[in-house]
Formats: C-alpha cells, sequence, structure tokens
C-alpha cells in the first residue's frame, strides 16, 4: 500500500487482554498494522501468537465480560472500537465478513446450507427468498460444491470437512464485503481446491475491490496470496513489510525460523527413505542437519494389512417412505497392502473417499464388500465382540484433537481408559502406563492431571498419539493428524510419529491433502480420485514422475513457498467436481490398471480425462 492511499482499515496500538483467575493478562501487546483498497495483508504466526484474536477484535468478537480491547480499529474512517452495538451488526456481514477456521462450529446443524446462505443474502441485502435460493446455488456452484443444487437443502453434517469450508466461504463472500477477515480459511483444504478458493479471493478482489485480511500459518499460501505481510509472535508483531522482502531478507530470528520450518516440495529428490523436519532454533534462525531415517519397512515380512476390493456406499433417502433415490460410492474397489514399519499416503481431494477408506478398514463405517486383513485374519466379518480385540492392533488418530478428547476427562484418563475399557490393566497400573505414554510423546507426567483445554493444539495430537499407542498397535490410521497444525508444531508431530515407527515398527496409514507432509513421510503414496486409487507407487515416482493426469492436478496446485515464483503453481480449470452420488441402478464400470515400473501402477483413464491430458501423461 502506498502512503498516498488511505487504508480501509487501520489497526493501532491494538491490546487485548483476558480477565484469568480474578487478573487481567495481556495477550495482544501493541499491534499496529494497516490494509489498503484491492490489498491483501497476511498475518502469519504460529498457534497461539494471537493472530486470531487480534482479528477477532477488530470486529468486537470476543466476549465482553471476559476481555477487554485497546487501542484504535478504523475502518473507512470510522473507529470500530466505540461504535454502538447497531452499528457493529450493520458492519459484520455486510461490510466486513469473516471465514472461520472450523466451519462444523460456525454452521447451524438443524438448519440446511441453502437456509443459510440464503438467511444472509435475504438479511442483508434485501433478495426474496426464491432470489436469495437462486443466488445461494450459483455461490455453491463458485466454490465448487458437487451437485450444488442436489446439495442445497442437506444438513452440515452431511458435508466432509473440506466441503463444509467451502459453504463458509460462500456465505461469507454472499454480500459482497469490502474487508473479507479470513482465519485460516484453507487449512482443512486440499490443494486443488486451496488454489481454487485462493484463485476465486483473488478475482473477487479485482471484480469487487475488497480488501483481505488473510490469516495463516501456511507460509506457500501467503507467498502466493499476499502483497504485505505481518508477523506475530507471542502477542506482537515482530516484522511487516512487503511479503517479497520477508521472504527473501527477513531481518527477525523467528521469522528466518518461521521459513526454515516450511515443507517444500522437491527436498527430498534422490532420499529413498522418510526424512524428520529439520529443528529450527528460534534464537537464531538457524536449522539442524537432519538425517535420514532408518530403513523401518520390514518387507520379508507377512503385511501387517491387506485391503482388497473395498467397497463402501451410503443410501440417499428422500420421502416419507425414506426410499432409496441415490447412492453415494465413497470408496470404490479399493486395495492396497502395508507392511510393519512402512508408510503409505492417501492422498486425494476433500470427499475423495480418503477418510472413508480409513473408517472402513476399521469398521467404524461397515464397507459394503471386500475384505480388510489385519496380520492374515479378514476382520470384515467378525462380530463386535471379537472384533473388539483385533481393534487393539489397529488405531486411529483424528484431524481434530479437541473434539477426539473428552473435555470432562483428564489427558491421563483420557491415555488410560483404552487400558481399562479392553481389561488389560488395573486402574493403577493403568494410570501409571498412562503417564509413561505421554512421556514418550514430550509431555511431562505431571500432566496427566489437567484437562484437554489446557493444552495447545500440537499438544493435544501429542495426547491423542499417546492414546493411539495404549494398546501396542500394529497399525495406525491418521486421518489428516497434523493438517491443521502450523508448521513449527507439525514439524514436531510429525518428528515423533516417525521416531515411533522407527522404534516400534508401526505401520501408518497416513492420510492427507498436505503433498509437502507426504513427500516427507512416506514409503508409498496412493492417489484416490471419487473413491478410487487412480496412481499408487513408491514416493519418489509418484512425485518424481506422475503419470495420471489427476496426480499431475494435485502436484501443480501446491502452492511455492516463494514470492518470486508466484504464478508457478498451474492454473486450474475451475470445473466442477465430479459426484460420487449415482442412481440407485448405477453399475461402475470394469477399471484396467498398468504397471509402468516397479510398485508403480496407473489405472487407466480412458476417455474421463481430456486427449491432452492423457498425451501428456503418456509423454
Amino acid at each position: 500500500m502506498t502512503d498516498s492511499v488511505d487504508p480501509i482499515l487501520s489497526v493501532s496500538d491494538l491490546t487485548v487482554s483476558f480477565r484469568s483467575d480474578g487478573r487481567w493478562r495481556e495477550v495482544v501487546h501493541g499491534v499496529s498494522f494497516d490494509v489498503g483498497p484491492r490489498e491483501t495483508v497476511a498475518l502469519v504466526g504460529e498457534s497461539g501468537s494471537g493472530k486470531s484474536v487480534s482479528a477477532l477484535s477488530i470486529l468486537r468478537l470476543l466476549p465482553r465480560d471476559a476481555s477487554r480491547i485497546g487501542g484504535r480499529v478504523r475502518f473507512e474512517g470510522r473507529e470500530l472500537l466505540a461504535a454502538p452495538e447497531a452499528e457493529m451488526r450493520r458492519v459484520r456481514g455486510d461490510s466486513i465478513a469473516m471465514i472461520f477456521q472450523e466451519p462444523m462450529t460456525s454452521l447451524n446443524p438443524v438448519l440446511t446450507i441453502g437456509f443459510q446462505i440464503a438467511e444472509a443474502l435475504i438479511r442483508h441485502r434485501g433478495l426474496s427468498r426464491s432470489a436469495a435460493e437462486a443466488e445461494a446455488l450459483r455461490l455453491l456452484d463458485k466454490v465448487r460444491i458437487p451437485a450444488a443444487r442436489s446439495r442445497l437443502h442437506e444438513y452440515p453434517h452431511r458435508f466432509s470437512g473440506g466441503m463444509r469450508q467451502r459453504v463458509m466461504i460462500a456465505m461469507a463472500l454472499a454480500c459482497r464485503p469490502k474487508l473479507l477477515i479470513a482465519d485460516e480459511p484453507t487449512t482443512a483444504l486440499d490443494v486443488t481446491i486451496q488454489a481454487q478458493i485462493l484463485d476465486l479471493i483473488k478475482s473477487l478482489q479485482d471484480e469487487e475491490g475488497m480488501s483481505v485480511l488473510f490469516i495463516t500459518h501456511d507460509m506457500g499460501v501467503v507467498a502466493e496470496i499476499a502483497d504485505r505481510t505481518v508477523v506475530m509472535y507471542r502477542g506482537r508483531a515482530v516484522e511487516a513489510g512487503p511479503t517479497a522482502r520477508i521472504f527473501s531478507e527477513p531481518t527477525e530470528p523467528y521469522t528466518r525460523a518461521l521459513l526454515a520450518a516450511v515443507p517444500r516440495l522437491g527436498t527430498m529428490a534422490g532420499r529413498a527413505r522418510p526424512m524428520r523436519f529439520p529443528v529450527v532454533d528460534r534464537a537464531t534462525g538457524l536449522a539442524a542437519p537432519t538425517p535420514e531415517t532408518p530403513d523401518t519397512v520390514r518387507a520379508a515380512e507377512r503385511p501387517v494389512l491387506e485391503v482388497r476390493d473395498l467397497t463402501t456406499r451410503f443410501d440417499i433417502r428422500s420421502g416419507l417412505l425414506g426410499r432409496v433415490t441415490g447412492r453415494v460410492h465413497a470408496v470404490e474397489r479399493v486395495s492396497f497392502s502395508l507392511a510393519a514399519g512402512e508408510t503409505l499416503a492417501l492422498v486425494g481431494e476433500s470427499g475423495c473417499g480418503k477418510s472413508t477408506t480409513g473408517r472402513s478398514i476399521l469398521r467404524l463405517v461397515e464397507p459394503l464388500s471386500g475384505s480388510v486383513l489385519l496380520d492374515g485374519e479378514d476382520i470384515t466379518g467378525l462380530d463386535a465382540g471379537t472384533l473388539r480385540g483385533r481393534r487393539q492392533r489397529m488405531q486411529m488418530i483424528f484431524q481434530d484433537p479437541f473434539a477426539s478428547l473428552d473435555p470432562r476427562l483428564s489427558v491421563g484418563a483420557a491415555v488410560a481408559e483404552p487400558l481399562l475399557i479392553n481389561r488389560l490393566a488395573a486402574p493403577r497400573e493403568a494410570r501409571r502406563r498412562a503417564e509413561d505414554l505421554l512421556a514418550r510423546v514430550g509431555l511431562p507426567p505431571e500432566t496427566a492431571a489437567r484437562f484437554p483445554h489446557e493444552f495447545s493444539g500440537g499438544q493435544r495430537q501429542r495426547i491423542c498419539i499417546a492414546r493411539a499407542l495404549a494398546l501396542n498397535p500394529r497399525l495406525i490410521v491418521a486421518d489428516e493428524a497434523v493438517s491443521a497444525l502450523d508448521v513449527s508444531v507439525k514439524a514436531q508431530v510429525v518428528n515423533l510419529m516417525l521416531d515411533l515407527q522407527a522404534e516400534l515398527g508401526l505401520a501408518y496409514l497416513f492420510i492427507s491433502h498436505d503433498m509437502a507432509v507426504v513427500e516427507r513421510v512416506s514409503h508409498r503414496v496412493a492417489v484416490m480420485y471419487l473413491g478410487e486409487i487412480v496412481e499408487i507407487g513408491p514416493r519418489a515416482a509418484i512425485f518424481g514422475d506422475p503419470r495420471h493426469p489427476y496426480t499431475k492436478k494435485l502436484l501443480a496446485a501446491v502452492p511455492v513457498p516463494d514470492p518470486a515464483r508466484r504464478g508457478e503453481r498451474h492454473a486450474l480449470p475451475d470445473d466442477e467436481i465430479r459426484s460420487p452420488i449415482r442412481t440407485p441402478d448405477y453399475v461402475p464400470p470394469e477399471r484396467l490398471y498398468r504397471e509402468v515400473a516397479p510398485g508403480h501402477v496407473v489405472q487407466d483413464w480412458g476417455t474421463e480425462w481430456d486427449a491432452g491430458a492423457r498425451q501428456g501423461a503418456a509423454a
């Protein structure tokens, strides 16, 4: 932003304090920045740095009785901190819109998504109900909700995490605000949808003159979209300036440390095995050398997991009699094996069926057909009692650690619970083993008495890993286990998982949309599209010699964490994602696969992708 242009938003000496134990504690200390017309300013930093609290204070969304906001916040010349609440209600959503990180807690679970978007349009833009529904449909199409017309009247729980975030983005953009505050809006999205959303936000800036305050820990996104960057650390803005300068000539050690921790595609070229993330010294910003992990794969042994023709479908019912009017083909004839000590990454867009595959393997969702062999035993036909015993050997780590921990249980009790439920230890022994497990994942034993809300996101994920280890499993399904964590915490959790794999010989099914992390941690990669595996092979082959057009599309969409290379991310067609919803009588076609190199298998894509993509993949 040039000095001659008045900023649309000006934040000066912002302070935020919270009441805790009868005292006021300041968590944001004198933060100042401006956002100009049509400008994108990124607010970056780790969890707990104060970036989200700063954004919430701009719209006065913090609890009034438990918080104090000081300083000045001016929007188009108006002082927001002193404005009456009635004026702030007009500002929120109309002039300034906000996208929150967790869409499920921001959407009303008892109202359809179409109704919720239409409600904002009726309230702020004065549209009729029919016009609002038509505009809601257009917005859902624009953020690439598949089969948008049929899903307009569905409830939030029927959507994947990534699709719910797209709904939130559509709702925020409905009133065409002058300023969009986006709080980690693409954290839950896969790379192709993230690329579409970033392109959409940029095009709306061009069309509407909209400004954006973008809060994120993803430095690749910052490099791709931000004009200026403000780096926050422990409640202070430690560095600010043009994004290109921040990346090329960072002056603060913390900024250098933040950039050094960013995973980058291509850094694993020539390396056969996974590598730990570098440990960065925050005082100097320097990274210690990272040795390659030992060879943990026990290929000569019988596979821990064999999945054969796994198929999972969900009926769609409508009408008073609940007649089946369609089926979601979530997983279609998926097959792969997983050896002890091996990490197989399952990647693809949200809604492609990768999480359902993981849940079907553990029978948290019942598959329609196929077999799942755990240490050679087919578990798909086991009764509930027998299955409980087998589940001791396979555990799951979920994406949201806070939602998967009981807020009423201490973390020690949460880690000990599997031991008690399976009658593997008496209460006193279970507590002792829980403390040992917490110590193994880097948490002191005294933390066992604390509760989930007292921990950071990364610490909560460590607790979930400790709980998963309680039963000495052979297989761990990690479903987007590090996707919502900032770069330094993500590195710590991934390093912990690699260390535990080397120590215990664990097999990981690593479900993720973060391609840079996948390249770092995996031995093999399977790419899913519309419930099917379209390409599977060694990690080096998938990243170095992708054959299927969809794999190429995924890799091309990954943002490059370098502003000097902005725009190198290949432009993606704004096509609608094909829907996995089919008619009840639909029969999937037979698929042909070919081995293009040892262990590297590709699905024949026939006429489903254009001729240009087909020729490019064959080259």
